[in-house]
């Protein structure tokens, strides 16, 4: 393999990078916005969207930065700058990205897994021959996560779990389910957790989808009834669960620091507000008010994408997440859902459009966003929750909840 460590040579992987999106990459994928998103929700993908994912998982550029020994890409961090660089340029989208198995249980297997479970969990991973779900929330524990019920039980030779989970996403899809289980009934609500990896091809475990106002399906709840997981089925210690839960949420967090779903060419936001508002003899758009505030949000979004480059230079030499990820996950969802609120008032009356010949394609899947998006402020820690990390891990504010 060629030695990409210098700039010149950086110009060299680009090249290659180049071509090899170029041959490999579907051309019926280039105009399909949607299609990472639709990867995210939905069963197996199929056709084209298949056979780009298996090129890009037997490539390791799912998982660029990934240890090669494990089928990552084995790419220092500019080398995946330069390639996500030229996947933008012809709509390119990652069809791992927005899986489990990449952005949460890989890493925190890769943070506090044996050898042993590396070599059994990650390259599938990798290979996007696995799906993953989280077992977390419960309908008596959420943002109070500690509080958690679900049983895990030590049966001698494996482990038995009883309980239910609620808005598991992809659980109805899922091979597999990384859970906080509690292992200690006698021990503090935050001692007494154990983090289980879960095989959900069991008759024991049952999913039932909950349908969003959105009309997708995304979350379940789930139930556990005598669910059973080797031994080895334990990453991390035995009752120290909660280490491992709270390394998984930081990596999630990391992993909505983005704005672009990507997937496909797209017409440009301010572009697409003078289609539909219309422009002025200037040129610009001819709503003055609009123009304000489509220009704010536009510098909001530059301002979201140069802040997360520079805390992603800031982290070179430190693979762990930081709390950082709880402001850029707030920064990423101001953007989003005040993109989502612009388009369909840039719409109008086709920003309405839920389905018939009326409405565009482009139309409808913006209405559908644009209620799907509101969950973006509750999912992977909400709003609150990360402004109260920010407020006392990162402002070092005193805790205010605390009686006095």
């Amino acid at each position: 393999m060629a030695d990409f460590g210098t700039d010149l040579d950086l110009d060299t992987f680009r090249a290659t990078a180049r071509a090899w999106l170029e041959e490999n990459f579907p051309a019926s994928l280039r105009t399909a916005a949607g299609a990472a998103i639709a990867l995210a929700e939905g069963p197996a993908p199929e056709g084209d969207a298949l056979n780009w994912q298996r090129a890009m998982g037997a490539k390791g550029w799912g998982t660029p930065t990934w240890p090669a020994e494990y089928g990552g890409g084995g790419l220092n961090a500019a080398q995946a700058r330069v390639l996500q660089q030229e996947m933008s340029k012809i709509g390119a989208y990652n069809p791992l990205m927005f899986g489990m198995g990449v952005t949460m249980i890989g890493p925190t297997i890769m943070d506090y897994g044996t050898e042993a479970q590396k070599r059994q969990h990650i390259p599938p991973i990798v290979r996007g021959e696995v799906r993953w779900c989280v077992g977390y929330s419960e309908p008596n524990a959420g943002s109070d996560l500690a509080s958690l019920q679900t049983r895990c039980e030590d049966a001698g030779d494996h482990w038995v779990i009883n309980g239910q989970k609620i808005w598991t996403s992809g659980a109805q899809w899922s091979d597999w389910c990384g859970a906080l289980v509690r292992t200690d009934f006698a021990a503090k609500k935050h001692d007494g957790i154990s983090f289980m990896l879960i095989d959900m091809h069991q008759p024991a475990i049952e999913t039932r989808p909950i349908k969003l106002i959105s009309g997708a399906s995304p979350f379940c709840e789930t139930f556990f009834t005598d669910a059973t997981a080797p031994k080895d089925g334990l990453l991390g210690e035995l009752n120290h669960g909660w280490t491992v839960g709270k390394r998984l949420l930081q990596h999630e967090r990391a992993s909505q620091t983005g704005v672009s779903s990507g997937g496909g060419r797209s017409t440009p936001f301010q572009d697409l507000a003078k289609q539909y508002v219309g422009v002025d003899e200037a040129g610009r758009l001819a709503d003055i008010d609009l123009r304000t505030r489509v220009t704010q949000h536009l510098m909001d979004a530059r301002v979201h994408t140069l802040t997360l480059a520079r805390a992603v230079a800031e982290s070179r030499g430190n693979s762990s997440p930081s709390n950082a990820a709880s402001v850029l996950k707030n920064s990423a969802t101001h953007v989003a859902q005040s993109r989502a609120e612009l388009t369909l008032e840039v719409m109008g009356n086709q920003g309405l459009g839920w389905d018939g010949d009326d409405f565009t394609a482009q139309e409808t899947d913006t209405v559908r966003g644009w209620l799907f998006g509101k969950a973006m402020s509750i999912y992977g820690g909400s709003s609150e929750i990360q402004n109260n990390i920010i407020s006392k891990r990162i402002l070092g504010l005193p805790d205010t909840t605390k009686s006095t």
